[in-house]
């Protein structure tokens, strides 16, 4: 028997890396840090800057233990001043006192994400408050000169380019000190950016508010769309500028582009450490988790430094217990080798048979028959067991399919639903409010094409930290 045909918008090899990389950090750290602003006017001396302890291995290591998969730098912000020592600008750690003048955080991030198995992204503003050639076509060209000398410093390794939607207003630019606007749909050319990461770093993804590899959610609060379709039709859509935000967090069904949507929010209140600001509790990170992941986004967690150039002790505390929480809930997967029988398996061919659910494989995947738009498969445990979390994945290789379906238990020999939902995608985790059952069955209600599942995970109520 045949494998289903892709459906619609398929994603990219890098696409399918960046999925499964599913929770990644950043790392917001410059001038900032030590003026105590979010937004730096551009004026900042580069004496300020002098993180004295300054360890990327530090925070790679912290990245590494609390789970996450790459760290992207803000290799420079709005303030104009540049991470590592560019050879376009003196605004950089050239000037500041750190390292007297010799240090470069980009390379230091590198050799830190190599050591740990970290993966490592790059985000460069647009927007450059300090740069007196800002708004005129000067500017743009050094702005290409700039993410062209890094990405070639890295060839093939930068896995996600971070573009930035705030562009233009008021800065120092060069001591003008005014108010400068560009327009964000052409000054910039991006067309011709995004020719360049793709020759210099064809494994990466790059992201803006408009992809074209990854669009944004919408929001900064953590939270994802319960509906989130990882296609979306691109008019409307510019690099800086979105026609309707809500679009961003739904996707379109049958969308032309796949252009999934990533969750970006700070462990902090701000994207730069502020002293008086604490992080967020575990339970609220659970919380965003859930709500971003577990609706098949990528959740890109902030992990600022502080003016040592270390993350705090109280932040490594939070992610420890975190990623502590997450293997204990996460621990034990009840559907694991377990039979599943289902109403309907592609061409009778084992090919395709419903165990692939649960054989822990995400290059195996149960199918139907390509006119079956509902189908179901029934898991059965060995004993009743109290369940904490439904986990299922489409093999959205071949594109994303379901629009509804539903969860049931078995009670007294009836089935009771105990979840429901639209989109799966990458990933769909749902809570069970710690049901009691021997039996569950996943119900699809509606898709856009022959259903395409490769995972079903039932998890036991763990314990909560």
């Amino acid at each position: 028997m045949l494998a289903p045909a892709p459906y619609g918008a398929t994603p990219s090899s890098a696409q399918l890396a960046w999925h499964a990389m599913a929770l990644y950090g950043f790392v917001h750290f410059t001038v900032n840090t030590f003026t105590d602003r979010e937004w730096g006017f551009g004026d900042e001396d580069p004496a300020s800057f002098n993180p004295t302890a300054l360890d990327a291995r530090q925070w790679a290591r912290v990245a590494r233990s609390a789970g996450l998969t790459g760290l992207i730098l803000t290799a420079k912000h709005h303030d104009g001043f540049c991470l590592w020592p560019s050879r376009y600008t003196t605004h950089s750690v050239k000037q500041a006192p750190w390292r007297q003048g010799k240090g470069d955080i980009v390379q230091d991030l590198y050799e830190a994400c190599t050591e740990y198995g970290l993966k490592m992204g790059l985000y460069l503003s647009p927007w450059d408050r300090n740069h007196a050639a800002y708004g005129e076509p000067a500017y743009v060209d050094f702005y290409h000169h700039q993410w062209t000398e890094l990405l070639e410093r890295y060839p093939g390794v930068i896995f996600e380019i971070w573009c930035d939607g705030a562009n233009g207003g008021d800065g120092y630019y060069g001591g003008a000190r005014e108010t400068r606007q560009i327009d964000r749909r052409t000054y910039y050319r991006f067309p011709t950016l995004i020719d360049t990461v793709r020759r210099l770093q064809p494994n990466a993804v790059i992201f803006s508010d408009a992809g074209p590899d990854v669009r944004w959610v919408g929001n900064e609060s953590g939270v994802a769309s319960n509906t989130c379709w990882h296609t979306i039709n691109p008019e409307g859509m510019h690099v800086g500028e979105v026609d309707d935000l809500n679009r961003l967090g739904w996707g379109e069904p049958g969308g032309a582009c796949w252009r999934p949507a990533e969750v970006d929010v700070s462990i902090r209140p701000g994207w730069f450490y502020h002293a008086q600001e604490q992080p967020r509790t575990v339970q609220q990170l659970l919380s965003i988790y859930l709500a971003s992941i577990g609706n098949g986004c990528g959740l890109n967690l902030n992990l600022p430094p502080n003016r040592l150039g270390l993350i705090p002790d109280e932040d490594i505390r939070v992610l420890t217990e975190f990623r502590a929480t997450l293997d204990s809930l996460f621990a034990r997967d009840l559907a694991l080798g377990q039979v599943v029988t289902a109403s309907d398996t592609r061409g009778n061919d084992p090919a395709f048979a419903p165990g692939h659910l649960t054989d822990a494989n995400p290059a195996t995947y149960w199918a139907t028959d390509d006119d079956i738009r509902m189908a179901e498969v029934i898991v059965e445990f060995a004993a009743p067991e109290t369940l904490g979390f439904v986990w299922l994945e489409e093999f959205i290789a071949l594109g994303q399919r379901i629009a509804a379906f539903s969860v049931e238990a078995a009670f007294d020999e009836q089935w009771l639903e105990i979840a429901r939902g639209t989109t799966i995608g990458a990933r769909k985790i749902l809570p069970c409010a710690h049901v009691t059952t021997a039996k569950l069955r996943l119900r699809i209600l509606s898709a856009l094409a022959c259903p395409v599942l490769s995972r079903l995970s039932v998890f036991a109520v763990g314990e909560r930290r």
